[in-house]
């Protein structure tokens, strides 16, 4: 009784609780900069790539020039799916939820790994390694079959957001498009102590392994309160265009019945998201090349209200929707992109959690009766 009693008040969501150090990234809310490695993320997203952004992560150094090639030709070995992978999302409803599906396939990508319960920091690399550069791969290959056509083979001359996109449709993407496509993977590639990154680590603590630590990530991800958001933002963007409302009628409209605006505020950043400006940009650019300005200009309209009404920023989610729509991207791939992207993270925090382990085992404050006395069935 006495070590109940004792029990801490609990800390809801866990909020401002740190739970490990960490070299990997830093997220700094009050002045709204995000860093990976001691690197700002604009200065990665102006100069950097998808593959060696993750070689950064993974190592915490920016690779040589040689480094980076054997890392490129690592994920290049490593992007072909085994054939029974391509059989069972072959056997997916074609109605499935893309999230659902990265979840089941990658669980099932440990079934086939050579080193699937090795947990050595050795095996640990090279898995990785095959998760990053698979999960594009699985994602184009789902998105193919429900549409009833054959999966594409990866090339081994495409980079790994160009190769996203050739899987895609099977044609050779726009240079700029797949530009934008890497530094978004870019941008989404690691973030602290979020709720997937956290549940990849619980898991890789008990010393389960990196494909079990990332299936935990995937499922976490997939809730609308984490990876969900973008597309959320993409679905009221086009119900305001499908109704022909104004944008700051709708959203006030949503204020007034107290439903949060998806895209809007960070459990983090009490700024600007200092991803979304890059985004924003991307928005911009893409829509008015592709003749979608709509899409950016409903944006605006809704960053401004929001700005008026609450004094709330945007966040990475909010123009990443009208960038993947006019990349000619399906809404309910919004999020399985945003995996695509963490697993670079995810993998690293794992890698860092098996090097300095110890079960995560956090209390609960028991708030339930006390000295009850069993009764009998019968008598109940």
């Amino acid at each position: 009784m006495a070590d109940i009693a004792a029990a801490k008040k609990p800390i809801a969501g866990l909020q401002g609780v740190v739970v490990a150090d960490s070299e990997i990234s830093y997220v700094d809310g009050q002045a709204g900069k995000l860093v990976y490695r001691g690197y700002s993320i604009e200065d990665l997203a102006a100069n950097s790539t998808f593959e060696e952004t993750t070689k950064l992560l993974l190592d915490g150094a920016l690779p040589s020039r040689s480094e980076l090639d054997q890392f490129e030709a690592e994920l290049s070995g490593a992007r072909v799916l085994d054939s029974e992978i391509i059989d069972l999302i072959r056997a997916y409803p074609t109605d499935a939820q893309p999230m659902a599906v990265l979840r089941t396939a990658v669980s099932a990508l440990g079934l086939f790994d050579p080193d699937s319960e090795d947990i050595g920091p050795d095996a640990t690399r090279r898995k990785a390694i095959r998760l990053v550069a698979k999960f594009p791969v699985i994602v184009a290959a789902f998105e193919r079959h429900r549409n009833g056509h054959d999966p594409i083979d990866p090339r081994d001359d495409l980079a790994h957001a160009a190769n996203f996109l050739y899987m895609l449709t099977g044609s050779d993407p726009d240079p700029e498009d797949a530009r934008v496509m890497d530094v978004c993977l870019i941008l989404h590639a690691e973030h602290g102590m979020n709720a997937s990154t956290f549940s990849a680590r619980v898991t890789a603590a008990t010393l389960s392994d990196i494909h079990s630590a990332v299936t935990s990530a995937i499922g976490t991800l997939k809730g609308a309160l984490h990876g969900g958001a973008n597309q959320e933002v993409m679905k009221m963007l086009l119900e305001i265009d499908q109704r022909g409302i104004e944008p700051a009628d709708f959203v006030r409209a949503m204020l007034d019945r107290k439903e949060r605006v998806m895209g809007f505020g960070h459990r983090v950043y009490k700024t600007m998201d200092p991803r979304a400006p890059i985004l924003r940009r991307f928005s911009r650019d893409l829509t008015a090349r592709a003749g979608q300005q709509k899409w950016f200009t409903i944006s605006e309209q809704i960053l401004e209200t929001m700005a008026a009404e609450k004094g709330i920023d945007p966040n990475v989610d909010f123009f990443s929707a009208s960038t993947y729509h006019a990349l000619g991207i399906p809404a309910d791939l919004f999020t399985p992109i945003f995996a695509i992207s963490r697993v670079s993270g995810w993998s690293t925090h794992v890698e860092a959690q098996y090097r300095h382990n110890r079960l995560i085992r956090p209390r609960a404050n028991y708030v339930g009766p006390r000295d009850l006395t069993y009764v009998p069935i019968e008598k109940r």
